[in-house]
């Protein structure tokens, strides 16, 4: 292969490398947009968050189009495929984290006339911000190639599990202690769940991202946690 085959090969994986990585941020603002729009009771917002939904999908929808034309074209192998499949494979799962906030965002929209919900919302937030803060973290090291941050995303999969759980009792609370509260409990209740969804799905990076560095899927089974505390199957 020439020179100039290889330096053409190399700008179409760094393409696609950072257009995955451009996702990343979109998402990120999607994410915290939507945690803001059901703490901040913004309806404007929330709605912005549901309209911007269709950009992550094009955009899912193109790096995966260039992954399999660079993948047919020029049989890419080892790591250089690896690159590809996982550039892909993050793309997937950053649109399912825009399509759970765009849920989280029409959440916000249903509860926006409930009463004052700032200790109800409260422990929301701190919620919403640990699992903002992983999904960063984790496409830090996706673009960094940072095996040691991915790995300490991974590790610490049940701390959002842990803070759903504890989430799950205080709204079940709210909810016997006061039937008016029980209608935007379920539906706090419900964009918690979104949000430990965003949460595996970061972990779900952190295994892509440990898998396109070494080539090795991780060997341990994640521990999961229900919010009865029960362990549930991997």
């Amino acid at each position: 292969m020439n020179e100039h085959i290889v330096k053409s090969f190399e700008d179409e994986l760094n393409t696609l490398a950072a257009e995955c990585a451009r996702m990343g941020g979109l998402t990120e603002a999607q994410v915290a947009d939507a945690i803001t729009a059901v703490v901040k009771k913004n309806a404007k917002l929330a709605a912005d968050v549901v309209g911007r939904d269709d950009r992550l999908d094009v955009l899912e929808a193109e790096i995966e189009r260039k992954a399999i034309r660079l993948i047919a074209l020029r049989q890419p192998m080892a790591n250089d495929l690896r690159r590809t499949v996982a550039a892909m494979k993050i793309a997937s799962n950053l649109e399912r984290c825009g399509d759970l906030a765009k849920n989280i965002a029409k959440r916000s929209l249903v509860i926006k006339d409930a009463g004052p919900m700032t200790a109800l919302t409260r422990p929301l937030d701190r919620m919403g911000k640990l699992v903002l803060g992983r999904l960063k973290e984790v496409l830090d090291a996706y673009t960094s190639l940072d095996l040691e941050r991915a790995r300490a995303v991974w590790t610490r999969d049940d701390e959002v599990d842990e803070h759903y759980n504890s989430l799950f009792r205080e709204l079940l609370t709210y909810m016997m202690g006061d039937p008016r509260t029980i209608e935007p409990c379920a539906h706090l209740l419900f964009v918690a769940k979104n949000l430990e969804r965003i949460g595996d799905h970061a972990t779900n990076i952190a295994e892509i991202v440990h898998y396109e560095i070494t080539g090795e899927e991780m060997l341990s089974a994640r521990p999961k946690t229900d919010a009865l505390g029960l362990e549930e199957a991997p």
